[in-house]
């Protein structure tokens, strides 16, 4: 498989997982509290949103991808002979 073929399903599962989950979310430790040797933190949950656009868009990009990387496999086939009929 070409190397843009395989680029072309890495951005089709991306874009498919960014669909599914619309946004990461990831955890941050923030100090509230910092007296002296009195020190306090919090984990505190944040979202980055991932529109549905961007998933949408790595879909088709990838999609576009797998498409001319299989077909200049087929065609590189056909123009080398090994997809040529034989004569009798």
């Amino acid at each position: 498989m070409k190397p843009i073929a395989v680029v072309g399903l890495v951005l089709i599962v991306v874009g498919l997982v960014a669909l599914v989950y619309q946004g990461i979310t990831y955890a941050s430790r923030e100090t509230v509290i910092d007296i002296g040797p009195l020190h306090a933190t919090a984990d505190r949950q944040k979202t980055l949103p991932l529109p549905p656009v961007l998933g949408i868009a790595a879909v088709a990009s990838g999609v576009a991808l797998l498409i001319v990387g299989l077909r200049t496999r087929v065609r590189s086939a056909s123009e080398t002979g090994t997809a040529s009929s034989h004569s009798t």
